[in-house]
């Protein structure tokens, strides 16, 4: 969500830019539409006003698909955790390679929609992708569906294309919902990208909080419903396509125009390549970099190419922020699993926390537009962008600073989570010697049991159904003992084995056998969920001060032909910032409270690196500069024509 609200939310701090710029991804253009479109026909208007009734199917069909998109990722951590009964790790390395996944494929919605099919054909087609991921998502989900190879199989199949739609549509829809509008009609343009924004966090904010209700609340199947849980976002994806195919009579439809970001990609290249083609001392070095790219690019193009990787540098520390912020989806929600969550008048699901995030940042803007930003304006303090964003991770570090504390308080009375069809065993061994266990048809305590030891931690048991009757059998000493127990799921056992000399009762055996007691573990867990409030708090201040600002002050450093491709560069550091979570979850696990530890120093050591970054980045104006760069190339055009000769006599 964070491309999505960050777009619309500029506007409040950067009013010169049009509205246009903030949503139009990898185009050929962020000006409005022109009137040289063949044969464009205007679009009857909403309600006497001068906005395109097409623009209302737009903003529903946007509704639609992000509480579809959100609606579903809010369950996903669970559902790996509790559905396939993996580990917390390995749910939290799938669930950031997909959001990373997501915002990896908006480089191939935006090409196929600039230089081959148009946004139109783009949305449609990418979604019709969307909702059969969708729907093979929720079947999958379908305990009696197959085994859980099966399960697995539908469920990735179905995530990648979900990815492959929820991306390839970003970069469209907004940019179409901008070109519907007529020239002239620039302000109700703009407060288009307003209405547009609130659908995405309206969207946002609905399906957080509802579909974690369907998920807990509702069951089927005799457990938790993953199965409505992702088929009421399936069937929203649905009705977003149904409402955007319905207005197609009424959208003004731009041809492909070519792609921005692929054009800059080749004059970097060709840059690179002639410059080690030409390392020959003999030939006279050029200013910049780019500028081995003249031979075959224009000025212009590689002028603006220049201001705009300036701004990209800037961006290099930035993937530290979404991989801090991201987790909220993930080892904020397995946080909260392990905590109290009865409010007296209504038990919060620990997934439906994550509905905090998008009702803050709607609180947030207003109070920091209108109130904080014009207060410290007042006291005359140079709060530069560079200083807000500065700031924002900040607060971001301190937000994972709480939930470490947190985790140690957790830790302290922590109860294993339980799922359904789930049980978890330790073998509590009080005897002198070692004791084998063997539980039939489980692949448990491969090696023997050592005498007085506390077992680090539960084994789990899988079971096939509510409850099982599991046969045991321990050996100790060349003494066998069996015995068969019933095991209920979301239950905690401990297995106690002791040597027992006299005749106590009538379960013990006298002359050293073995003998055991079977109990259920019960702990309190009293750290109640509303303690991670104020690390929503946090994140969510830090992400209207990171996030909002970041983009506001990239897009005035770029030239306008350039701000799409800034937007590619943003979206790039959000998936390389969930693919740095993946790596660590799966390749250096530790000790959660660790773990969040770990990220906030990591993200005051980028904080450090990006201030000193900051400090020494000038501000420029795009068209200063596009101005002296066209007058520096004129005055060097002389070493441009020596080259050429040159290299003829090489």
């Amino acid at each position: 969500m964070v491309g999505d609200k960050a777009r619309g939310e500029m506007n409040a701090f950067q009013r010169n830019e049009s509205k246009e710029t903030l949503f139009t991804f990898i185009s050929a253009g962020d000006d409005p539409p022109k009137g040289d479109f063949p044969l464009q026909k205007k679009s009857p208007k909403l309600c006497g006003s001068n906005y395109p009734l097409s623009i209302a199917f737009i903003v529903v069909n946007e509704f639609c698909e992000r509480f579809s998109y959100y609606g579903m990722r809010a369950v996903l951590t669970l559902y790996f955790l509790s559905f396939f009964h993996w580990d917390e790790n390995l749910s939290t390395a799938v669930y950031h390679a997909f959001s990373a996944l997501c915002y990896f494929t908006p480089v191939i919605g935006a090409i196929m929609a600039d230089s081959w099919l148009g946004k139109y054909k783009t949305i449609i087609y990418l979604s019709i992708v969307y909702v059969v991921g969708h729907l093979i998502k929720s079947v999958g989900a379908i305990p009696s569906l197959g085994n859980q190879a099966v399960h697995v199989v539908l469920s990735m199949v179905g995530l990648f294309l979900i990815a492959l739609g929820t991306g390839g549509i970003k970069p469209c829809v907004s940019a179409f919902g901008g070109d519907q509008f007529e020239e002239e009609h620039t302000s109700e343009r703009s407060k288009f990208f307003s209405i547009f924004y609130l659908s995405i966090n309206a969207g946002s904010l609905i399906s957080t909080f509802v579909t974690p209700v369907l998920r807990g609340d509702v069951k089927c199947f005799g457990e938790d419903c993953y199965a409505l849980a992702f088929g009421v976002p399936a069937a929203l994806m649905v009705l977003a396509l149904v409402v955007f195919i319905a207005g197609s009579g009424l959208y003004r439809k731009t041809p492909p125009q070519g792609n921005v970001l692929l054009e800059v990609c080749k004059c970097i290249g060709f840059a690179i390549k002639n410059r080690l083609k030409n390392r020959s001392p003999e030939i006279p070095k050029r200013d910049h970099w780019l500028d081995w790219a003249s031979e075959k690019y224009s000025k212009q193009l590689i002028g603006e190419v220049k201001m705009v990787t300036r701004v990209l540098f800037l961006f290099i520390p930035l993937p530290m922020f979404w991989a801090l912020f991201d987790q909220q989806g993930s080892r904020w929600t397995l946080q909260a699993t392990k905590m109290n969550a009865d409010f007296g008048i209504y038990v919060l699901q620990p997934d439906q926390m994550q509905f905090l995030n998008p009702l803050l940042i709607l609180v947030f803007i207003p109070i920091f537009d209108f109130g904080l930003y014009p207060l410290i304006n007042m006291c005359k303090l140079n709060f530069t962008p560079i200083r807000k964003m500065a700031t924002g991770m900040i607060l971001a570090g301190l937000a994972f600073g709480l939930a470490a504390i947190i985790e140690v308080k957790i830790n302290e009375t922590d109860m294993p989570r339980l799922v359904p069809k789930e049980s978890l065993i330790r073998v509590l061994n009080l005897a002198k010697n070692p004791v084998q266990v063997a539980i039939q048809d489980k692949d448990l305590f491969q090696q023997p049991v050592e005498s007085f030891q506390n077992p680090a931690e539960y084994s789990k048991l899988i079971l096939n159904g509510e409850q099982q009757s599991l046969h045991f059998t321990l050996q100790h000493q060349g003494l066998t003992l069996a015995f068969n127990y019933t095991v209920k799921e979301k239950s905690v056992y401990s297995l106690i084995v002791f040597e027992a000399e006299g005749s106590l009762s009538s379960r013990l055996i006298s002359g050293g056998a073995v003998e055991t007691w079977k109990s259920e573990d019960i702990k309190a867990n009293n750290v109640h969920m509303a303690w991670q409030l104020p690390q929503y708090l946090l994140i969510s201040a830090g992400e209207v001060m990171f996030s909002i600002t970041g983009l506001a002050f990239s897009y005035s450093q770029s030239p306008a032909s350039m701000k799409s491709v800034l937007q590619a560069g943003w979206l790039l550091t959000v998936a390389v910032g969930n693919t740095f979570v993946l790596i660590v979850a799966e390749a250096a696990p530790m000790a959660q409270w660790a773990e969040f530890v770990l990220f906030t120093v990591l993200l005051f050591a980028v904080c450090i690196i990006f201030s000193i970054m900051g400090y020494f980045y000038v501000s420029v104006d795009p068209e200063d500069l596009e101005e002296k760069e066209e007058k520096r190339e004129t005055s060097s055009r002389g070493n441009m024509i020596g080259l050429v000769t040159q290299k003829t006599k090489l």
